[in-house]
């Protein structure tokens, strides 16, 4: 499948990633795109991407552009830096899917870039443009402005605390360290990588959660915290090692920061329609373009909303100047890992509980999710349009779940059940993995559901 955008960014194999093709979009985007004069760039830990970055480098001089180089470092302190520079940014990564694979992440001077962008991004390859002298290649250090952003806003909030960091090959795995050190917590390194493990925060599987609760164990540990490749996407722990959902993070994040209105994708838990801090609660299609576009919506409408935004997989976007228990913290519009790690973290240390306490205390409703990894896009789309397009056919294939009470189709398929149980279904945007997410009133459930509907979709899906 030849490269192409998704939820996230231009995603596609190594080896059709060519030199060629990169150049390609990273000369359609300076042609397409407002740049403020420069681009940074950084790159995940991927075997390719040191290469990638290089090609997009040459790519941005030889369109006599200033090229930044920003080396390895997590995408949110790209974005950052860019953000406070007011100019653009590409980074280099596929984010959590395997390294046969990459892609690259564009920024605007304002923030990610919109899916109108990357229809103009698209209608400008193929166009060269007028070369002039470059600037000479820039470098810089832009992770230590992303730590201080958490060491002003959070001071020693979590001093007291032990805190596991599941290192892998995350481009954050020494700031996780140094960030949690500075807080007053002690760090305890664990499993770094030379090679590169494609984490998805949003789908562990069985093997790594037995490794987290045995760490837990093992070290006495509070909490352990990790983040995908390209750190965007936290992971968190609690002591026994039960991993906390990428939308209960948001949640509790967007409640200890006093936000009132909500953007979060259609998958995301509806415990937050019982949350009553929260004023308004918009729904958009799954991806990180699509909440930010709900927020942009809420801020021309109400320039000081104290609007938040976040997905399922748990990259927290802040849309208004919040306060952390030590300082402010500026809006940041991209997808964050170290906020929706920290910001838990220290609510329960500023109320004396667990980390488990603090999240058990939500409204009691639970999410599950997985995949199917190598089943085609087209393919899974022309399955979830069958069972769209007719209700005996869905009330066939869930059968077992009980009487449909609501349909949703506004990203995939998303059934609720008179039962309440929600079971919902969807193409990746990212790669040829089928996706299943649902929600039901106890965990046990929720995993249930996912296991019984990703074994009939592999048995009807899978060659």
């Amino acid at each position: 499948m030849a490269p192409k955008f998704g939820t996230s960014g231009l995603r596609g194999l190594v080896t059709e990633l060519t030199e060629d093709l990169v150049t390609d979009y990273t000369t359609a985007f300076l042609a397409a795109c407002p740049h403020g004069g420069a681009v940074h760039v950084g790159r995940d830990l991927r075997p390719s991407s040191p290469q990638i970055a290089e090609w997009v480098l040459r790519a941005i001089e030889g369109a006599g552009v200033q090229a930044i180089d920003c080396g390895v470092l997590p995408t949110p302190a790209l974005a950052l830096s860019s953000l406070d520079a007011g100019q653009a940014a590409i980074m280099v990564t596929g984010s959590h899917i395997p390294a046969d694979r990459n892609g690259l992440k564009f920024y605007v001077p304002t923030g990610e870039i919109t899916k109108p962008d990357e229809e103009a991004i698209t209608a400008n390859r193929g166009k060269s443009l007028s070369r002039g002298d470059a600037p000479q290649r820039q470098t810089r250090n832009a992770v230590t402005d992303y730590t201080q952003r958490y060491v002003i806003g959070f001071g020693e909030a979590l001093r007291g605390l032990r805190v596991g960091v599941y290192q892998h090959s995350s481009v954050a795995r020494d700031v996780m360290v140094d960030v949690l050190r500075t807080l007053g917590a002690e760090a305890v390194p664990l499993a770094r990588s030379n090679t590169f493990i494609p984490v998805d925060t949003e789908a562990l599987d069985p093997d790594t959660r037995a490794m987290l609760a045995g760490w837990c164990a093992e070290n006495g540990l509070d909490a352990i915290i990790s983040t995908d490749g390209d750190a965007d996407r936290p992971m968190v722990a609690d002591a026994a090692g039960r991993v906390i959902p990428g939308d209960v993070l948001g949640a509790l994040t967007a409640r200890a920061l006093g936000a009132k209105v909500l953007c979060t994708p259609v998958s995301s838990n509806t415990m937050i329609s019982h949350m009553p801090e929260f004023e308004r609660i918009t729904l958009t299609r799954i991806g990180s373009p699509y909440v930010i576009a709900a927020m942009e919506d809420t801020l021309a409408q109400d320039s000081g909303a104290k609007v938040v935004g976040y997905e399922a997989n748990g990259g927290f976007l802040l849309g208004f100047e919040a306060h952390g228990p030590a300082g402010p913290l500026a809006p940041l519009l991209t997808r964050d890992c170290l906020l929706p790690i920290l910001a838990p973290l220290a609510e329960a240390a500023k109320q004396g509980i667990s980390l488990a306490a603090l999240a058990d205390a939500l409204p009691p409703r639970f999410t599950a999710a997985d995949r199917i990894a190598g089943i085609e896009t087209d393919r899974s789309k022309a399955f979830i349009a069958a069972l769209s397009a007719d209700a005996d056919t869905r009330a066939s294939f869930f059968r077992d779940t009980g009487s449909e009470a609501r349909l949703d189709e506004t990203d995939g398929l998303r059934v609720t059940f008179a039962s309440g149980d929600i079971v919902h279904l969807r193409p990746s945007g990212n790669a040829p993995e089928f996706r299943c997410y649902a929600e039901a009133g106890s965990a046990e459930r929720a995993l249930e559901l996912v296991t019984v509907y990703l074994k009939k979709l592999r048995h009807q899906l899978a060659d």
